[in-house]
């Protein structure tokens, strides 16, 4: 790929002869940071930004600063920078755009990590749209504000305003440029004590100090909703610190940093195999974790004894703690640490004796082979977690004392990461196991003749594991039944490839990597006469809903007058403020009239539950949930195709989290036509409701699409539910977090719930007005295409 600037002579002739001098004066500090692929994207946005029409002086200020984003935090956040602008193209002003671009570099070195910026850019969206005049003077103070605050902070602070001054402009824009005095002590409230960014560069020292290497280091951000951030963590051997860090019982921020990333050095310095957790209780990994935390910490003493001084302070547990499991691992992590610390309970002491023999194992070790007496694993092995830690968690289980729970039970030092460095669980891997199954041979498809079909010979014991399929141009029928191909017959319903999703784990508050699979599976054609029943029989309803789909049909170009900036000057008004001069009175200054494009910039997905509640008949009616739910979609589909909004219908049931099945009525850019309706007449209900997934699903059809308003309409008759899952708040929260997702993606998730004691848990999934309760399910035809309107007027 070029690297070359006359190489891109056709967007150098987009650009214009001013942006162009700007671009040859920046090029040779683009090249050092970019990719040829990164060059390509630098220059495809600046060309993209130029036909927004909002001026020359955005391209530049874009020109000029995007390079240095890249150099901060690399050039996969520069495309995602020009989206940002994009969608705000139509929600304020260029001047606001070119802000956004001029402070990008301020952001990019505060934050530190492609992935917080990814979030500041989101919070920005969100501001434009809940407090638009904020967002100008709050960039003017954009380095003031990351200079005391995490993004979490920054949200928390903006968006208090945003609530507190909806409607107050003139107080919105004296809190947003902290002229205000509540301005100042929200932002002293979430003040945190000490930023990563600006210790970063000491503790990369420090740690160099101590082992001659350096470390991988970026921050993580987990205090959007509260004040706390996520748990230090390891992974691809990048140590991962929060944002910021509060004092610690009088410790300073800065030795709590070098605590912490001392420790996590300490795991990848001295962890050189991963602990199987195959067969591991709960439990038991918790404590082998406490011992694995000790064996490198001690390692890590014995050759820098100053850092058991630095780990002891942050560890606060006594013996009079013992009212929970995490109670007692905290006494033990404590006890293995620190010699002086005292405590006389019997667990904890056998602890110190097995965690001692380890030791003196290590030492014997040192001094030569012979001298390690009956076999003992020296210190410098993980295999020594693995045994004491099964061995106390053996002992503690017969204790009986408390039950041990996963998300309340954890070590209470500050310092600790959350040890997913050293555990290795088996995970399922989609390749390996065909190849287990299937051998390592691919399976091919192949396109023949019909000669060449009937003239090879056929195997009869052929499965679905065969090397070859062959495919005939078309459907082959017996000679002596012309009726009935042999597809109808005997072929089986092709299926697609398994999409894997995550799932969030309220209980351990992780989400399990790649955990259900979903498959799509085609629809099949019903009878069509069903829809033109439906038709039929709700005239009275398409009757109503004509005059508001004429309504809400685009009209093309509309004139606003009395505009104080616009396109044009509007001659009357221009000479009513003349008049007005001449007779000594003040003049109207709003002379100018805007040329405005009434168009629908909107993508909608309607999403069915087809589970097997939807058979089930409505009480005092003839009809089952589902036949109704039919018929509200047939009336929102017409209302929809006649409207001229993009739109697709999908459906979803599943049978566990390795069967979640999908279903496609209609996609995006596909007409309606008697083939979509036939598939809509021919949906059935069957198995359970997994949401979670189905709605992650749907999020990836809407996420490609180009408008910029995309809505996703969940029809369900139940609360999330499957056959493999006895909590029930489990599904809900998976749900609830898929739509924080969607929302992340600016997709609008709303639900229709027929089950009238929805209010229990909707609210909480969708938000509190996200969501509509039909109580009386029969008018749910009349109700669903309402909805739609209003919710996209």
């Amino acid at each position: 790929m070029a690297i070359n600037l006359e190489d891109y002579q056709d967007i150098l002739d987009e650009l214009g002869e001013h942006a162009t001098d700007v671009l040859r004066a920046s090029w040779q500090e683009a090249t050092k940071v970019f990719s040829p692929r990164g060059l390509e994207d630098y220059l495809q946005g600046a060309k993209g930004l130029k036909n927004l029409g909002r001026g020359i002086e955005l391209v530049i200020t874009y020109l000029q600063e995007a390079p240095e984003v890249a150099r901060e935090i690399g050039e996969d956040a520069v495309p995602d920078l020009v989206q940002t602008a994009m969608m705000m193209a139509s929600k304020t002003s260029g001047a606001v755009i070119e802000m956004i671009f001029a402070t990008a570099p301020i952001a990019a070195k505060r934050l530190g990590d492609e992935q917080l910026f990814r979030g500041y850019l989101q919070l920005l969206n969100h501001l434009i749209a809940q407090a638009p005049r904020g967002l100008r003077p709050m960039l003017d103070k954009l380095d003031v504000l990351f200079g005391q605050l995490t993004l979490g902070g920054l949200r928390r602070w903006a968006l208090w305003g945003a609530q507190a001054h909806r409607t107050d402009y003139p107080e919105q824009v004296r809190y947003f440029g902290l002229e205000s005095k509540e301005a100042l002590a929200v932002l002293q409230k979430e003040r945190k004590g000490t930023l990563f960014v600006d210790v970063q560069r000491r503790i990369n020292i420090y740690l160099r100090a101590l082992w001659g290497r350096d470390f991988f280091m970026r921050p993580t951000s987990g205090d959007f909703e509260n004040r706390e951030g996520y748990q230090p963590f390891i992974e691809n051997y990048f140590i991962h610190l929060p944002d910021a860090y509060d004092d610690f019982e009088g410790i300073p921020g800065l030795e709590l940093y070098r605590a912490t990333a001392a420790h996590a050095a300490a795991h990848i310095v001295y962890s050189h195999t991963p602990i199987s957790a195959e067969n591991l209780s709960p439990l038991q990994m918790a404590v082998v974790s406490v011992i694995e935390d000790a064996r490198v910490e001690q390692l890590a003493i014995n050759a820098f004894p100053g850092l058991r001084q630095l780990w002891a302070a942050l560890h606060v547990a006594t013996p009079d703690q013992q009212a929970s499991v995490g109670d007692f691992l905290n006494r033990l992590a404590r006890a293995l640490l620190d010699p002086d610390y005292q405590d006389d309970h019997a667990w904890i002491q056998k602890g110190r004796e097995l965690f001692r023999e380890a030791q003196e194992s290590l030492a014997d070790a040192a001094q030569g082979p012979a001298s390690v007496a009956g076999g003992r694993t020296p210190l410098d092995t993980n295999r020594i977690s693995w045994d004491i830690g099964v061995t106390l968690a053996h002992d503690f289980a017969q204790m009986r004392l408390a039950s041990f729970n996963p998300r309340s039970d954890v070590l209470r030092a500050p310092y600790r990461d959350d040890n997913r460095y050293f555990w290795e669980f088996e995970e399922f891997d989609f390749a390996k196991s065909l190849e287990a199954t299937w051998g390592a041979a691919k399976q091919v498809r192949k396109h023949v003749s019909l000669m060449e079909f009937v003239n090879e010979i056929d195997v009869e014991t052929a499965g679905d594991d065969a090397e070859e399929i062959w495919v005939l141009p078309t459907e082959l029928f017996p000679y002596e039944d012309e009726g009935k191909s042999y597809n109808e017959m005997e072929g089986k319903e092709p299926v697609s490839l398994p999409y894997h999703y995550h799932e969030w784990d309220y209980q351990i508050q992780l989400e399990r990597p790649s955990w259900c699979t979903l498959l799509e599976k085609r629809p099949q054609l019903g009878d069509l006469a069903v829809v033109d029943d439906i038709v039929a029989k709700n005239k009275p309803i398409i009757s109503r809903l004509k005059y508001l789909i004429e309504a809400m049909q685009p009209q093309g170009v509309q004139r606003l007058r009395k505009q104080e900036d616009g396109d044009e000057i509007d001659i009357n008004a221009a000479i009513r403020a003349m008049i007005e001069i001449r007779q000594g009175e003040m003049p109207d200054p709003r002379i100018m009239m805007r040329n405005i494009r009434k168009v629908r910039d909107l993508s909608v997905l309607v999403l069915l539950d087809l589970s097997e509640s939807t058979n089930e008949l409505v009480r005092g009616s003839e009809s089952s949930v589902l036949s109704l739910s039919r018929e509200a979609t047939v009336l929102l589909a017409d209302a929809m195709n006649k409207i001229g909004d993009p739109f697709a219908i999908h459906g979803f049931s599943s049978n566990g989290r390795h069967d979640v099945e999908y279903y496609r009525f209609k996609d995006f850019g596909a007409p309606y036509d008697e083939k979509a309706r036939a598939r809509i007449a021919g949906m059935t209900g069957q198995l359970s409701t997994r949401m979670g997934t189905a709605i992650r699903h749907a999020g990836q059809f809407l996420k490609y699409q180009s408008s910029s308003k995309k809505l996703l309409l969940v029809i369900t008759d139940g609360e999330p539910a499957d056959v493999d899952v006895r909590d029930p708040q489990y599904l809900r929260f998976d749900a609830k977090k898929s739509v924080e997702e969607m929302n992340r993606n600016g997709i609008l998730t709303y639900c229709m719930s027929l089950d009238p004691h929805a209010d229990q848990y909707v609210s909480r999934i969708f938000g509190a007005k996200n969501f509509m309760v039909v109580d009386h399910v029969q008018r749910l035809p009349e109700k669903l295409p309402m909805l739609y309107m209003g919710l996209t007027r």
